[in-house]
């Protein structure tokens, strides 16, 4: 637009110099003034036309004038919404730094705390499983005091029972020292260091042998290792006050007595016979320390006092 001014400008001034160059011809040149009255008209012509456009070029001129003063208060306002949200993005692009920081951080405290809630639950899984294992040793000695408490409470009220079986014991035992006192009187016919109970001669050795060589021992004798039929056989014996071998053995479990006959009367001691502690203990002693029940099972190595016993000679 300001190159069609300036140029609009240039011709408006060259024809203002033609103009006075042909006024001064008038002026010369009178002969010629048809020629140039012609030339005028058609310059005249011109400069209508030319002012016209001038006019024309003006107008547009304003008109891009007013477009350029619009535009340049449009930019204004871009510019100033420009720098507007420069400043918002600026304060954004700071809001995103610092929450991004943070998030960074939380991301850092997120870790710790899962890593802590893992060692966490791990102790509470262990400290739950010791737990348990703890309750059942608990409910296990519990059960165990409880089962200990009746068991002492069993022992107890057995231990008065066996302490009055004991004292009619001895109150027997005194009765029957005083019989076999008397009967000692009036054997006339016992052997030495041998024992008469009725019909029966006992005889209780001086040194310990195993059960074979106790029972060979017997045999020598003319006698066999005892044969305990009765409880009134079992408490004279129980006079001898030793461990001692008795004739009773057993194969597989089945107990007999040495002249053949199955074992059908016993006194064997609580939990007994055993096989103690996985031993094979297949042949029977007596326990001096028992009042009634005081047979025991025990291995036929082992080596014992033992008691022969033979019938009375008439």
């Amino acid at each position: 637009m300001t190159a069609g001014r300036d140029q609009l400008q240039n011709n408006c001034t060259n024809l203002t110099e033609e103009r006075d160059q042909l006024r001064t011809s008038y002026n010369i040149l009178t002969e010629e003034r048809d020629q140039l009255q012609t030339l005028y008209n058609n310059l005249t012509e011109e400069r209508d036309q030319l002012q016209t456009l001038y006019n024309n070029l003006t107008k547009e001129r304003d008109q891009l004038q007013t477009l350029y003063n619009n535009l340049t208060e449009e930019r204004d306002q871009l510019q100033t919404l420009y720098n507007n949200l420069t400043e918002e993005r600026d304060q954004l692009q700071t809001l995103y730094n610092n929450l991004t920081e943070e998030r960074d951080q939380l991301q850092t405290l997120y870790n710790n705390l899962t890593k802590e809630k893992h060692q966490l639950q791990t102790l509470y899984n262990n400290l739950t499983e010791e737990r348990d294992q703890l309750q059942t040793r608990y409910n296990n000695l519990t059960k165990e005091r409880d089962q200990l408490q009746t068991l002492y409470n069993n022992l107890t009220k057995e231990k008065h029972q066996l302490q009055t079986r004991y004292n009619n014991l001895t109150e027997e035992r005194d009765q029957l020292q005083t019989r076999y006192n008397n009967l000692t009187k009036e054997k006339h016919h016992c052997p030495k260091n041998w024992q008469q109970l009725g019909f029966r001669l006992y005889y209780l050795s001086t040194e310990k042998k195993s059960w074979e060589e106790s029972r060979q021992d017997c045999l020598s004798k003319q006698a066999d290792l005892v044969i305990i039929n009765s409880r009134e056989e079992q408490e004279f014996l129980g006079n001898f006050r030793q461990h001692y071998w008795i004739g009773l053995t057993s194969r597989e479990r089945i107990w007999n007595w040495v002249d053949g006959t199955p074992l059908n009367t016993s006194y064997w001691g609580r939990g007994e016979p055993n096989n103690y502690l996985g031993a094979t203990e297949d042949c029977a002693e007596v326990r001096f320390y028992a009042l009634e029940n005081s047979w025991n099972d025990k291995t036929c190595e082992s080596r014992r006092f033992w008691v022969c016993e033979k019938a009375a000679p008439p």
